[in-house]
């Protein structure tokens, strides 16, 4: 993809995940929340006023550094704007240093703090920061809870509710580049394996249809990942929820930059519930790209935590919030 920078160096920040984890070891390029607290002289004793809340959900802060510049995009604002802003506090987050925001799909757990999200922005450094959105994103979604039964989903907060907040929204299916060329936000995600069908029982509202007319939406085509080609080590892949399929991502990662390894992945990789069943062989595909990095965090489920533990050794370094990766 022409354009994109080679960064030098790679910065991600968790400020909202489902787990919090602080005593478990690192490698030293991964600093935790309390060692990152401590260190930068903002936590002065253990308390749960002073440390972060882990919540159904994902934000991740991205910092690349090219040259002498910094550019940063926040990716995801978790499920609530409490949280959100309230992990930003304690874990000193600039918000007049973000340049773009990004919503990678359209469901409540990433957007549930993206008002809050582009407000903190707009209020550091003024209106207009870039929202990046995909126009599906904002149907009404629910799941199939029981035969003719289905649990809505909180809306995503509409484009105009986002240009109120501050932002300026892009919004667009073709994959595209924010904050000088540091970041490629991909397009929708060709579905190539046989096996990553989607999250079954998910559900959207027909076109035109009654309230109580929904159609299967197990595909969620709105998905988008993130990505940042680092020097000396490859690309660096952000998928908030792999709806598409971890293996799929990567493929399509691989394809939009044939020349570039691949060196990490990092975010929700959804074989939790019902897509448990493949985790066999998501493990198996995962293995031929060879990855550095491996860092599921969010939806991931314990179970398939465990199987990739057997198998990456060190290459896998879970996230949590608060934690810090150094790339």
């Amino acid at each position: 993809m022409q354009g994109v920078l080679t960064v030098d160096r790679l910065e991600v920040l968790v400020v909202v995940d489902n787990a919090t984890d602080s005593l478990s070891s690192n490698p030293k390029n991964v600093i935790p929340e309390w060692t990152g607290l401590l260190t930068g002289g903002r936590m002065r004793m253990v308390s749960g006023h002073g440390i972060c809340c882990a919540h159904h959900g994902l934000s991740l802060l991205l910092t690349a550094h090219h040259g002498g510049e910094a550019h940063t995009l926040l990716f995801d604002a978790g499920p609530e704007g409490a949280t959100f802003l309230r992990n930003a506090s304690i874990l000193g987050i600039d918000f007049g240093a973000v340049e773009a925001v990004v919503l990678s799909h359209g469901h409540w757990d990433h957007a549930g703090g993206l008002l809050a999200a582009v407000q903190a922005v707009a209020d550091a450094r003024g209106a207009g920061t870039p929202c990046h959105v995909h126009p599906g994103m904002f149907v009404e979604r629910a799941m199939q809870w029981s035969a003719g039964r289905y649990l809505p989903f909180e809306s995503v907060p509409s484009p105009e509710d986002l240009t109120r907040a501050g932002a300026t929204v892009v919004s667009t299916r073709e994959a595209q580049l924010a904050a000088g060329g540091a970041f490629c936000i991909s397009g929708e995600v060709p579905r190539v394996t046989a096996y990553e069908t989607g999250l079954p029982g998910h559900m959207r509202r027909s076109a035109g249809g009654s309230a109580d007319d929904w159609e299967p939406d197990p595909l969620i085509m709105d998905e988008r990942f993130v990505s940042v080609h680092v020097k000396d080590k490859g690309l660096v892949v952000f998928s908030a929820c792999s709806h598409a399929g971890l293996i799929n991502v990567l493929t399509h990662a691989r394809e939009l930059f044939p020349d570039v390894p691949l060196h990490g992945a990092i975010g929700g990789l959804h074989l939790s519930g019902a897509t448990e069943k493949i985790i066999p062989e998501t493990i198996r595909d995962l293995q031929t790209f060879g990855l550095g990095l491996i860092a599921p965090g969010h939806c991931t489920g314990w179970r398939a935590l465990s199987a990739m533990a057997g198998v990456f050794g060190d290459a896998l370094v879970p996230s949590a919030v608060g934690k810090r990766y150094l790339i």
